[in-house]
């Protein structure tokens, strides 16, 4: 049923906790896993995040998506990776047409009331306009 798996991560431990059920389903359907870190350079007006900056959120991110790869393919399972630059929104969706992705699999990050609506939920927005089913799994409400 499901082939290929896209796993957008951000790193954090909640995205390890999603980590864990793209895994899961990778096993039972015998499909691959896709790694995607999206390194945000469109925030605050997109002028604010240059050089050295960029250089971190890269550099975070590969670490982040190596670490996932190595996991999985620790279970056994195929795995690529990648990191790119832009608004995460967009680029997990086209990222995800692109591997012909089946489903996406990530985690949500547990804000409430007004956290929520200022900080926006790219998760929310895959959600509403994925062309593949996403599996969303509940991290813990953040402090």
């Amino acid at each position: 049923m499901y082939d290929e798996i896209l796993f957008p991560t951000d790193g954090s431990e909640g995205a390890a906790v999603a980590l864990e059920h793209a895994i899961e389903q990778a096993e039972a359907h015998g499909a691959g896993i896709h790694v995607l870190f999206v390194a945000n350079t469109t925030y605050a007006g997109g002028g604010a995040v240059e050089g050295t900056a960029i250089e971190s959120l890269r550099s975070t991110g590969r670490q982040a998506v190596d670490d996932a790869v190595d996991r999985v393919v620790d279970a056994g399972i195929a795995a690529e990776g990648e990191v790119r630059d832009g608004d995460p929104y967009s680029e997990i969706l086209d990222y995800a047409d692109e591997v012909a992705a089946d489903m996406i699999v990530m985690g949500t990050h547990g804000r409430r009331g007004l956290d929520r609506y200022l900080l926006g939920s790219v998760t929310e927005k895959i959600v509403r306009s994925s062309d593949v089913p996403v599996l969303t799994v509940r991290v813990a409400d953040e402090e």
